[in-house]
């Protein structure tokens, strides 16, 4: 692990805690019209995110392909507005740990598609710690009751979260992080509002009242400006596979906040999963390596020293002594 991939990995994480921590503040917006706080969130948060775009954010723009305007549209649709309208559809059949479970599983999908598509195997370690990330994400949450529909909207999710770092991978290049996440929010929000006038007609969109309004500018101004901006910076310096590793995180950071509103308990099982998670993205993204040649550069500076100390106390031939 080289000095960049140090720096991306907390931003991987930071994002990835703070989805997490907004699961407590969709526990207040259950009752505002779905498509109307998506508009809000991500109209909000594209406001607020082009100002730190640059000067030649719009050369850069005008500069895409059709197809990867297409690749935008799509990765607001489905890894944005799609994936937490899966999320809401499939907790109407479901407990909300089976969608969880789902999602869990992104780290495995994404460790395998994004080599694929680039022509290349899969890395087994990523794989490795995929494979724990997802067993410790199920033993955080459990799992519940469901049906048919359940599952197949749990899968829609899975794919959404997916396609959140899957589909960024060829935009993140010439966009970079703010204008690639200003971008994406701002046809998020065009999306939802169509989606709201199509299904909810004239209720798509209502005012707030104050608890619904404090957890719609949390939702847009930290978790979607701050979480984003986060974690395509973090995908950009440690890749998509390594990245989607830390989306263990989000169940955990979701456990261990939900006591504070009381709509869980964070117990054994909790803290069994979160050291589980915790292997898989040490073991995942190399961060055991790093720490294994740290603490042998320490042993190797050590020993040089000590080469140093009895060099220097060892006198010369014909010194006194």
């Amino acid at each position: 692990m080289n000095a960049t991939t140090a720096r991306g990995t907390p931003l991987a994480a930071f994002a990835c805690v703070l989805v997490g921590a907004s699961f407590t503040a969709n526990s207040v917006l259950g009752n505002y019209p779905y498509a109307g706080g998506q508009f809000l969130r991500y109209g909000l948060a594209c406001l607020l995110l082009l100002p730190f775009t640059g000067k030649d954010a719009t050369a850069r723009l005008r500069a895409l392909t059709p197809r990867l305007w297409a690749r935008l549209a799509v990765l607001a649709a489905v890894g944005m507005v799609g994936f937490n309208l899966a999320v809401i559809a499939a907790e109407r059949s479901a407990e909300p740990a089976v969608p969880g479970v789902f999602v869990g599983c992104a780290p495995i999908a994404v460790a395998v598609l994004v080599p694929l598509l680039e022509g290349r195997r899969p890395r087994r370690i990523v794989l490795y710690g995929a494979s724990l990330v997802a067993v410790g994400a199920f033993t955080v949450q459990g799992w519940g009751r469901t049906d048919g529909a359940g599952i197949a909207f749990s899968g829609c999710a899975l794919a959404g979260e997916v396609g959140f770092a899957v589909l960024a991978v060829p935009v993140l290049r010439p966009l970079g992080p703010r204008l690639l996440s200003a971008t994406v929010c701002g046809l998020a929000a065009v999306e939802a509002a169509t989606a709201g006038l199509v299904l909810d007609g004239t209720a798509w969109l209502r005012r707030p009242d104050g608890t619904e309004a404090a957890a719609l500018l949390w939702q847009a101004a930290v978790v979607t400006v701050v979480g984003f901006v986060c974690w395509y910076m973090g995908m950009q310096r440690i890749g998509a596979e390594r990245a989607t590793l830390f989306s263990g995180l989000i169940p955990v950071a979701a456990a261990a906040t939900a006591p504070l509103v009381g709509t869980g308990a964070y117990g054994a099982a909790q803290a069994v999963g979160s050291a589980l998670v915790g292997a898989g993205v040490a073991l995942g993204s190399g961060a055991l390596g790093l720490f294994r040649r740290s603490a042998a550069a320490v042993e190797d500076d050590a020993r040089d020293q000590g080469r140093v100390v009895v060099h220097r106390a060892v006198p010369a031939a014909g010194q006194p002594h």
